[in-house]
C-alpha cells in the first residue's frame, strides 16, 4: 500500500482530524522521562492546527510502574500510560501498537531523547507528501561531558543522513512515523526474541520493507540523542560493535526461510565475521604502531563487530538489556 495519505482537507474539526499516538518505550527513567513529555506535549497541541489528533502514550516496561507516578504528575488529556509486564522492548512496541489501534499514525521516540522544534510536524508532513509506510527521522547524539578522542576519532556515534524523501531499508525506532494502517495490512510486527538483544527496530524495519512498505527520510525531523557518561566509555562503545554485528547476522537469520538458505546466512556471517577480525586486528596493530587513534578504534570496532558476527552465526546471542546478569544464550535451534 503506497497510495499518498494526506491530511484533512478541514483541519482541526472533530471528524477529519487524522489521529496520531506518540509512543514513549521507558524503563525506570523518571527524570529523563519528566523533561520529554512536556515537550511532547507541545509539539501534540502545535500540529493540532494543521487537522491532527495527538495523544502521548508512555509505555512503561518496569515491573514496579514507576513511570505511573511521573506520568500523574502531568496533568493533560492528551498523555495516556500502559504498562507492559512482559521484558523487552519489542514487547513494549508491540504494545504500543496495541494501544494505538484507534490511531492512524503512530510515532516513536526513545525516553531519553529530546525533540527539537518541528520534529512531529515534519514527520507528518513527508508522510503526507509520499503516504511511506514509515518515515524516519534524523537523531543526533549530544554527550553528558568531553567525549573521549579515542571514541571521537573511531566515529563511533556517527549516523548518517540523507535528503528528505530519500528511500531507505532499514531504520531505527528512536525517531520513526508510522503508518498504521499499511503495518496492519503487511501484517508487520517486533519479533519478541530479540526483546533483551536490540535490534528488533532493524528486523521489524527490515520486514517491512520486504513484504513490500516503503521506508523513507526525513532530514527535517531531530531528535537529540542525550547519551549519559556511562555511555560514553570505551568498554561500551566496543561492547556496542559486538552487539550489532551479533543482531545484523541474527537478523538475516530470522529473514531467511529454508535449511540451506540459512546455512548460506551463516556462512556468510562466519566468513564475513573472521574477514572483520583479521583485518580489524591488522589495522589495530598498524594504530598501536603508528599512535593513531582513529586506526585503533576503527580496527577494535571492526575486530569486535565480526567477533559478533561470528557469535550470531553460530547461534550466540547477546542481550544487551538483560535484567538478571545474565547476557549470553544460546538461540533454540540456532535461530530463535
Amino acid at each position: 500500500m503506497t497510495a499518498r495519505m494526506p491530511a484533512p482537507s478541514v483541519p482541526g474539526t472533530a471528524q477529519d482530524a487524522v489521529r496520531v499516538t506518540i509512543a514513549v518505550p521507558t524503563y525506570r527513567r523518571p527524570d529523563e522521562l519528566r523533561a520529554l513529555l512536556p515537550l511532547l506535549l507541545a509539539q501534540a497541541r502545535e500540529v493540532a492546527a494543521g487537522g491532527y489528533a495527538v495523544d502521548v502514550l508512555v509505555v512503561d516496561n518496569d515491573p514496579g510502574r514507576g513511570a505511573a507516578v511521573t506520568v500523574s504528575e502531568m496533568t493533560a488529556p492528551e498523555l495516556r500510560y500502559a504498562a507492559e509486564p512482559t521484558p523487552g522492548i519489542a514487547a513494549v512496541r508491540n504494545r504500543a501498537l496495541a494501544e494505538a489501534a484507534g490511531a492512524t499514525l503512530l510515532a516513536f521516540i526513545d525516553d531519553d531523547e529530546r525533540p527539537q522544534p518541528g520534529w512531529l510536524a515534519a514527520l507528518l508532513d513527508t508522510w503526507s507528501a509520499t503516504g511511506a509506510a514509515a518515515v524516519s527521522g534524523v537523531v543526533i547524539s549530544e554527550y553528558a561531558g568531553a567525549l573521549d578522542p579515542w571514541i571521537d576519532a573511531g566515529n563511533f556515534y556517527f549516523r548518517s543522513r540523507r535528503p528528505t524523501g530519500t528511500p531507505i531499508d532499514v531504520a531505527a525506532c528512536g525517531s520513526l512515523l508510522l503508518d498504521l494502517d499499511q503495518i496492519r495490512s503487511l501484517g508487520v510486527r517486533f519479533e519478541s526474541a530479540l526483546g533483551l538483544a536490540g535490534g528488533e527496530d532493524t528486523l521489524f524495519s527490515r520486514a517491512l520493507t520486504r513484504a513490500g512498505g516503503r521506508i523513507v527520510w526525513c532530514d527535517e525531523s531531530a531528535a537529540i540523542d542525550c547519551v549519559p557518561v556511562e555511555r560514553m566509555t570505551r568498554a561500551w562503545v566496543l561492547t556496542r560493535a559486538w552487539s550489532h554485528g551479533n543482531t545484523a547476522v541474527l537478523t538475516e537469520l530470522r529473514l531467511t526461510t529454508g535449511a540451506s538458505a540459512r546455512l548460506r546466512v551463516r556462512a556468510a556471517g562466519l566468513g564475513g565475521g573472521v574477514g572483520r577480525v583479521v583485518a580489524g586486528a591488522v589495522r589495530w596493530s598498524w594504530g598501536m604502531l603508528s599512535r593513531s587513534d582513529r586506526h585503533q578504534a576503527r580496527g577494535l570496532r571492526a575486530l569486535l563487530r565480526g567477533a559478533g558476527m561470528v557469535g550470531g552465526a553460530c547461534g550466540l546471542v547477546f542481550e544487551e538489556y538483560a535484567r538478571s546478569g545474565r547476557r549470553w544464550r544460546l538461540a533454540r535451534g540456532g535461530v530463535r
